[in-house]
């Protein structure tokens, strides 16, 4: 459906979008060249774009510049001097445990000279796949898929992943002692916490392997037993914060989720819309968290509160689903159908939920679009939107009525973006 509300929700999500553009956040933050090499790692869906920024801009000699880089497929940029690796997400393959190996390899045998910048962008720890000594590949995967069905937050996703890994939770960053070593990092998590994204593979780790377990036992799951049995009895933790391997790291965060909302926030501005950031860093069941901006919404309707029409609410995060049906479509997509539910067509509401990677879950969709005839056309088209929101069918549910968001790779990643216009 194409209005002028639809089109304002899309100028808002591709500004939120670019504001987190690596070629804009790279390339002003860029280390100074060393005596030595420079090697270039990283891993996530916005590093390949990363890397390639940073080579267009280093000013250091291109003959000490090499690197390793890996990316979600169809995610890659082109380098010269450092080589891009493809791989599977958000559940891992070889093809990303190879490339986590070769990486901890490159970065091997450095001296205090020599300087490693890696680039962590969301998506890095599926990515980033090493299974600690002893654990397989099969048992990784399978811990990661029932993870993202049990409705679990990323936080407590990573917390697993770190303690089941060879290279994250720090353990990356003392490999490449006693080089110096830079992490420029694009936040997809609530709260931008450094050892959150991508699983912190080069900062410090505040959790335990304890925590890790608690998780499991939390979300009920018990296999693969080789998993549980590593998580039981591990004896050597991750490099907690004030450990020496970490002394020659430092850390900087290039973009984040807020820096998208507040230039999405002056699209409205200028579109004369009041914006109301509602926050970065929501958290939650994607129906829930509709429901709880769907109030929001009535109480602007109603009461002018916390702002008066026209004006719209922004909002950010990673919602979570809890699968129980055997639909299709990602938490943006069930959070819109949620939300077209709870607002049952109210006029002059319109909204837009979408990941800024461009990609919904595994879908090929970024996430969709709301406005006042949603539920009307689902019927039109013999569609209960009730219905495909039970059997978590939100990607079909929009499908059918051509109000699914395709944008296709962004090559970037600071999470979900939600944003509600209030006539």
């Amino acid at each position: 459906m194409n209005s002028t509300e639809v089109a304002l929700l899309k100028k808002m999500f591709q500004v939120a979008v670019s504001a987190a553009q690596p070629e804009r956040a790279v390339a002003q933050n860029l280390p100074v060249p060393p005596k030595g090499r420079t090697v270039v790692i990283g891993a996530g869906k916005a590093s390949a774009e990363m890397a390639r920024v940073f080579e267009a801009h280093w000013s250091g000699a291109r003959e000490k510049l090499s690197g390793l880089v890996v990316t979600r497929y169809d995610y890659t940029a082109k380098c010269d001097c450092i080589e891009i690796v493809e791989a599977a997400h958000p559940v891992p393959d070889m093809a990303g445990q190879n490339a986590a190996r070769r990486i901890l390899e490159t970065v091997s045998g450095l001296s205090a000279d020599d300087l490693v910048v890696c680039l962590i962008s969301g998506g890095g720890s599926a990515l980033l796949s090493l299974p600690a000594d002893g654990l397989t590949l099969e048992n990784k995967q399978q811990i990661n898929r029932a993870l993202l069905k049990s409705g679990a937050t990323i936080r407590e996703m990573n917390c697993v992943r770190k303690h089941l890994s060879a290279i994250k939770g720090g353990r990356l960053a003392a490999a490449c002692a006693p080089a110096k070593l830079v992490t420029l990092l694009i936040s997809d998590v609530p709260d931008d916490d450094l050892d959150v994204i991508a699983s912190g593979p080069t900062v410090a780790d505040p959790t335990t392997f304890a925590d890790a377990l608690a998780i499991l036992d939390k979300y009920q799951i018990t296999e693969p037993g080789v998993a549980i049995d590593h998580l039981r009895n591990a004896v050597s933790e991750t490099p907690r914060p004030g450990d020496n391997r970490l002394s020659h790291t430092q850390s900087t965060l290039i973009a984040t989720p807020q820096m998208s909302l507040e230039a999405a926030a002056n699209v409205a501005r200028a579109s004369g819309y009041q914006p109301v950031i509602l926050g970065d860093s929501i958290e939650g069941e994607s129906r829930e968290v509709a429901m709880v901006h769907a109030g929001i919404s009535k109480q602007v309707k109603r009461h002018g509160q916390p702002a008066a029409a026209p004006c719209v609410l922004l909002s950010g995060g990673e919602a979570t689903v809890t699968l129980k049906g055997n639909g299709r479509g990602g938490r943006n997509a069930e959070f819109a159908l949620a939300l077209a539910v709870a607002l049952n067509a109210r006029h002059d509401i319109f909204a837009l939920a979408a990941d800024t990677d461009g990609i919904d879950g595994s879908e090929d969709n970024a996430g969709a679009i709301v406005t006042p005839s949603t539920l009307k056309r689902g019927e039109e088209a013999g569609l209960s939107a009730k219905l495909y929101l039970e059997n978590n069918d939100a990607y079909t549910f929009f499908s059918a009525i051509d109000d699914l968001l395709m944008t296709g790779p962004t090559l970037t990643n600071v999470n979900d973006f939600r944003a509600i216009l209030i006539n």
